[in-house]
């Protein structure tokens, strides 16, 4: 029977208790939203949303092409220049999805005869880029320079390591300059996912490169999202003119997919432009994570110090994680449940979104909930 297997693979997910479903949330909800990836809260500002609203008057519903045919407009150009500008770096692609962005990155930037070292803890989409890339891919500790100094050494050819800037189970962030000092030692390139860095890390939000001093070096590439501290969707490229020239030319992602529609263009720039102004939500989002850590350890519940702002919170289970986030859901707090296979260390967590919008009232029912509703 064609797709038989299919039931067999559903029936151990079920008695593992890793089932997913899509729960389809209304335009309007009372939950205190601690799930989503909007950091920043500007997903529904009026001036990000009034941004999508006239991209779409002005360019229509859709890009109606990949980006070398009829998809780039000038809105695409001029986010373009001034997220480039914005992040420190000469020039800047960008892509339909983060996912997009990285997977080009990666294939891109290692040809036949190249050496990928990634870090045990990166992003799927990472991961899917070390797979499809043609050159051969060496996995090393988590957040260990030193691992892929020993990957590097006595390589031959082309070489990049590749890193989330931040890691999105656990908040945690990688030593950026000693990673790209390990680099350097061997003529190899750095490439960061720095998904849940821009808006939250750096100077007004600039980045974790940025904060790392990295930002615009000639052997740095960075990925950024457009659909968490931007408050939009799509993904970016940022580097050297001369690398953002070859994606244009090499990367799949890029040449065979339709452009961002024109209002997540819009939204995205004028959620850019907003940060800009008021750089402080920044700082804010990541002292909301450090307020949630302290109020969530002093609970008694096992959650780890955040480096930006997400806030993870251990489960004894699978099955207990789910239990707990539906438990938070029917208590009025949205919080997102990571399991395996998300998980790299097999351990299922809470996972709370340190948003710059939230209220100190907010925080503390937001920890009362997960405290009164923990396994």
């Amino acid at each position: 029977m064609a797709f038989g297997w299919i039931d067999e693979q559903a029936e151990l997910r079920r008695g593992a208790g890793l089932v997913r479903t899509l729960r389809p949330r209304p335009a309007d909800t009372p939950l205190l939203d601690l799930a989503s990836n909007d950091y920043l809260g500007l997903a529904r500002h009026p001036e990000v949303v009034e941004g999508a609203a006239r991209a779409a008057r002005a360019w229509g519903g859709g890009a109606t092409g990949s980006r070398l045919v009829t998809g780039t407009t000038e809105l695409h150009t001029a986010l373009e220049r001034e997220l480039a500008e914005f992040c420190g770096f000469e020039a800047a692609l960008v892509f339909s999805s983060g996912y997009a962005a990285n997977l080009a990155a990666v294939t891109a930037l290692a040809p036949h005869g190249s050496l990928v070292v990634s870090d045990a803890g990166n992003h799927a989409s990472l991961i899917d880029g070390c797979r499809l890339a043609r050159g051969a891919t060496q996995v090393v500790a988590h957040r260990d320079p030193d691992a892929v100094r020993k990957a590097l050494d006595g390589h031959e050819g082309p070489a990049v390591a590749v890193s989330d800037t931040v890691f999105s189970v656990d908040g945690d962030a990688a030593p950026l300059a000693a990673l790209a000092e390990a680099c350097r030692e061997h003529g190899a390139g750095l490439v960061l996912d720095d998904a849940h860095g821009l808006g939250v890390l750096g100077d007004g939000g600039r980045g974790a490169p940025h904060a790392a001093g990295i930002a615009g070096d000639e052997d740095v590439v960075v990925t950024v999202t457009l659909s968490k501290s931007l408050g939009s969707q799509g993904g970016a490229v940022l580097g050297p003119a001369r690398v953002i020239g070859h994606l244009v030319n090499a990367a799949r992602t890029f040449i065979f997919d339709t452009g961002l529609a024109p209002a997540a263009a819009g939204a995205a720039l004028a959620a850019l432009r907003l940060l800009e102004r008021e750089p402080g939500r920044a700082a804010r989002a990541a002292e909301v994570a450090r307020d949630l850590h302290a109020r969530l350890t002093a609970a008694g519940l096992e959650a780890v110090r955040p480096d930006a702002a997400v806030v993870s919170v251990r489960a004894p289970s699978p099955e207990q994680a789910v239990r707990w986030a539906a438990d938070c859901r029917t208590a009025g707090l949205s919080v997102g449940c990571f399991r395996p296979p998300s998980v790299p260390d097999g351990i299922s967590r809470l996972r709370l979104t340190a948003r710059a919008d939230l209220s100190g009232a907010e925080i503390e029912r937001a920890v009362r909930v997960i405290g009164e509703t923990r396994p």
